[in-house]
């Protein structure tokens, strides 16, 4: 097929559209990729893209990449991410006109926030009648929402119907967990449409290769990690709490691999709460290190602050940390701390309980090596079970190819 994937989100950003519009080349299909300019998460451009100045047209392992104007996220305020999303939504669908000559069989939307980024592909299928499939990552408006960065009403009202809108128009809606099947169904969505794609690892978590930084290394002692968006959604208040209510434990470290919304206000209340000594943050790092951050820790953190919406979510960190072959301890309710029982992977708490995460933290310290290789064995089981990429692909083919 000739596929043109839209995601406001690509390399040199580390997000999963890198290699999911690889995989798809890997297995013969041509894939254009129509982005934005690189700016996630720190907010500014990255080096060599400007607003005025970047390469419209580039390549990536014989991708091609068509990229549009857009304005930097800069802070992450209301503002401008107001201006962001808008900015992309605009330029991308300018550039789309400027494709109706190619023949692509299909369009498939990686839709992480915002929603918007599947409006230059229904413009693309008013023009050419090219098929849709969406592959839905966050739920608007939802999500929205719970940023607590929009309280408007008849805001509010406008995304809800444009929304329904996208999804109306879609040709398949995939999700990555069966909670958001209902909570799509329930906008009056044609089930038949809506399809379960689970995400998986990134190659580098199958091949587990291990390369180390030069002058990073991880403190000595129990190490819990956090990898990921340092973001309002990940209630990063609560981990702070229990590692307070831990601090005279000097044998316990919380490490923090990551950056985004609230990383900088991490550093600050590390310092304001005297956490220095067993709270540490490592900043961003490109994905070919994160094996070894991993491999280096003692049990992997997951979180999302206590909502709805947050509780029909699977994080899209769990997939790696199962493959990590390591324990995991979440602070999450609904679908993602289910799915650690299930797979017997690790210790769970619902959202915001620290004292729980306390308790679970401090039995992970009592267990032997053994028992800790147990577990992170049942998580790396589960997942060639259940989320294995050659199953995903070949799923996301036929649904493909089935609307094609």
């Amino acid at each position: 097929m000739n596929i043109l994937l839209v995601t406001q989100y690509f390399f040199p950003e580390n997000t999963r559209a890198n290699e999911l519009a690889e995989s798809l080349s890997n297995k013969g299909h041509k894939v254009t990729v129509l982005t934005g300019l690189p700016n996630y998460p720190g907010g500014d451009f990255f080096e060599g893209f400007s607003f005025f100045k970047f390469k419209k047209k580039s390549t990536y392992k014989s991708l091609k990449i068509i990229r549009c104007r857009m304005t930097p996220r800069k802070s992450g305020s209301s503002f401008f991410l107001f201006l962001n999303y808008l900015s992309f939504m605009i330029f991308a669908s300018l550039k789309v006109l400027f494709l109706k000559k190619q023949n692509f069989h299909v369009s498939l939307v990686f839709a992480v926030s915002p929603i918007t980024v599947a409006i230059p592909a229904l413009v693309l299928k008013f023009i050419k009648k090219t098929p849709l499939s969406i592959w839905v990552q966050d739920l608007w408006p939802e999500s929205v929402i719970e940023s607590k960065k929009f309280n408007s009403k008849i805001g509010y009202i406008i995304l809800e119907k444009l929304v329904k809108f996208i999804y109306d128009k879609s040709d398949s809606i995939l999700v990555s967990s069966n909670g958001m099947i209902n909570a799509i169904n329930e906008r009056g969505i044609n089930l038949n449409k809506i399809v379960f794609l689970p995400q998986w690892a990134e190659d580098i978590f199958e091949d587990w290769i291990i390369r180390k930084k030069n002058g990073i290394s991880m403190p000595n002692g129990l190490n819990i990690t956090f990898a990921g968006n340092i973001g309002g959604a990940q209630d990063i208040p609560s981990i702070l709490k229990a590692s307070e209510l831990l601090r005279e434990n000097k044998n316990i470290n919380f490490n923090f691999i990551g950056s985004g919304s609230v990383y900088s206000w991490l550093k600050e209340e590390i310092l304001e709460r005297g956490l220095s000594d067993t709270v540490h943050t490592f900043g961003s790092f490109p994905l070919k290190f994160m094996p070894y951050f991993f491999e280096k820790s003692d049990a992997l953190l997951v979180t999302l602050k206590k909502s709805h919406i947050w509780s029909i979510t699977i994080p899209g960190k769990i997939q790696p940390y199962l493959l990590s072959g390591k324990p995991i301890l979440t602070m999450l309710d609904g679908e993602g701390s289910k799915l650690i029982d299930n797979a017997k992977a690790g210790l769970t708490a619902k959202s915001g309980d620290y004292g729980t995460l306390v308790k679970n933290i401090l039995e992970i310290e009592s267990y032997s090596c053994e028992k800790r290789n147990e577990m992170g064995k049942n998580g790396a089981s589960f997942y060639k079970q259940k989320f294995l990429k050659e199953k995903s692909l070949s799923k996301l083919e036929t649904i493909l190819e089935n609307i094609v």
